[in-house]
């Protein structure tokens, strides 16, 4: 039986959602895939009808942000500018919903594509090419970093290599982000958190968004260690808040990677069982970094591992139960709109 929605007038940002169509993808894949590839096949297609009718599951969602996974590239273009084929594939999506004809809400609202930082200042005209076929909406660039040594925490899908963040090459590319007026997006494991607080360092006036509170892992060697390693996330959480340039995204729990929970997809947990996996985690982001620079997120097709998406938002809404009306604004849209240059989207 569905949950009763709690709080269905709130008004909330979604801030990191992706789009993308896996079927072509999936007979690269050996059986049986991995855990995390399980995850995404229940949800292989989803594009703007999958969007839309999670968003029609009962919560105020005004509105979306859409954020990079590698979907849709240009087939035949130079490899530095195959991302630009996702930019363009959103923004009209985006296009199609700011059409007013498929309800209010305004999806894919702002834009984060992908750009090879490694490229250094090459990678100048392909940030102009996607701030182009943003049309207005583009917002800034993800160039992932999650690593680990196992190779079986994240499947044969990534190959990052170790260190990214450090490489002169990247940080050469990711100079010109501030001086373009784009936010990065920094996506790693719970290990690789040094790295963001050192890139965050090297860089104060850079605005930067942690995704998926860090990423905590409980898979493959990881798995049964999240109290374990709970001390070690938390003191780096801590550390990375005391750069203010630093935002951070609280979600990403219910992907398989972080097993909370281990089984899915969608397995069918509700919204209180959820919390209180979460609590630890998302009561720490929010003590150490403050509401204005927290924002809740869905994280979906991904976190449809660990609940849908209405049970989702009623689990974050358990979490902010002792917010104030600011905070639960800030948390739920405001800082996300602040964050990604937005604020027109929310209501008056």
């Amino acid at each position: 039986m569905p949950e009763e929605i709690l709080e269905p007038d709130l008004p909330i940002l979604d801030p990191h959602h992706h789009l993308w169509d896996l079927r072509p993808l999936l007979g690269m894949f050996p059986e049986p895939r991995h855990k995390f590839l399980e995850g995404l096949t229940h949800k292989a297609d989803y594009t703007f009808e999958g969007l839309r009718a999670d968003l029609a599951t009962g919560h105020n969602i005004v509105g979306t942000i859409f954020m990079e996974c590698g979907a849709f590239y240009r087939a035949d273009a130079d490899p530095a500018f195959k991302p630009v084929g996702e930019v363009e594939f959103v923004n009209g999506v985006a296009a199609q919903s700011a059409s007013g004809l498929y309800g209010d809400a305004r999806l894919c609202a702002a834009i984060i594509g992908h750009a090879d930082m490694t490229l250094g200042d090459e990678a100048i005209p392909v940030l102009e090419a996607l701030i182009a076929a943003g049309n207005g909406r583009f917002r800034g660039i993800r160039h992932q970093g999650a690593w680990d040594a196992d190779p079986d925490v994240l499947g044969p899908a990534f190959h990052i290599p170790p260190g990214l963040y450090a490489e002169q090459s990247f940080r050469a590319g990711f100079a010109n982000l501030r001086r373009m007026g784009l936010t990065f997006d920094a996506w790693v494991l719970e290990p690789q958190l040094p790295d963001v607080i050192a890139l965050a360092s090297a860089f104060p006036n850079q605005p930067i968004c942690l995704d998926h509170c860090g990423t905590p892992v409980n898979i493959a060697s990881y798995s049964g260690k999240l109290e374990e390693n709970f001390s070690r996330w938390q003191a780096n959480i801590r550390e990375l808040a005391k750069c203010e340039n630093v935002s951070v995204k609280l979600g990403g729990l219910a992907m398989a990677t972080c097993g909370m929970p281990e089984d899915g997809p969608a397995a069918g947990y509700g919204s209180e069982a959820l919390a209180a996996m979460w609590r630890p985690y998302i009561e720490t982001c929010i003590e150490a970094f403050g509401a204005t620079r927290c924002m809740f997120e869905s994280n979906y097709p991904v976190d449809h591992w660990g609940a849908d998406y209405a049970v989702l938002w009623n689990s974050f809404k358990r979490l902010a139960v002792g917010a104030s009306a600011d905070e639960k604004a800030a948390l739920f849209a405001g800082t996300a709109a602040r964050f990604y240059a937005i604020e027109k989207i929310l209501p008056a």
